[in-house]
């Protein structure tokens, strides 16, 4: 079996949310899905369950942070260009996700983030290794 990440997201609204991640480009699978969670699809290998409060409990025994206001994680996706940046996060703000802060550009690197109902935070970026700083020679 291929070795896959699922991350597990406590959300107040699934319904909401998953048209949320659907305006993001992800895709529902409703094989492992239900009216208290859905598994949402980025690629073959990568997945995002959103789940209800009640459910998400059922994995741990720690309170649920309040990611709306405190930061629980950054997650990331890789695309494959700026466009591609600008079309998911201008989707999600449609969709009424928010952007807490303006495009980041590091030379070889561009980055948008956008938030969801929850708080949680998704920086969407696209990378041209071959703009990559070369390492600089020791003296």
């Amino acid at each position: 079996m291929a070795k896959q990440i699922f991350i597990n997201l406590a959300v107040k609204d699934v319904q909401k949310s998953m048209d949320f991640y659907t305006a993001l480009g992800f895709s529902n699978n409703p094989q492992f899905s239900d009216e208290s969670g859905k598994c949402m699809v980025w690629s073959e290998n990568i997945f995002v369950m959103i789940l209800t409060h009640e459910k998400f409990k059922n994995f741990t025994t720690k309170p649920i942070a309040n990611t709306k206001s405190n930061i629980a994680g950054l997650f990331s996706l890789s695309v494959d260009s700026i466009d591609e940046i600008n079309n998911i996060v201008n989707n999600g703000l449609k969709a009424g996700g928010i952007e807490p802060n303006e495009m980041k550009d590091y030379g070889f690197m561009q980055q948008r983030t956008i938030e969801d109902f929850d708080g949680h935070t998704w920086e969407v970026f696209y990378m041209d290794i071959s703009k990559f700083p070369k390492e600089q020679p020791k003296e």
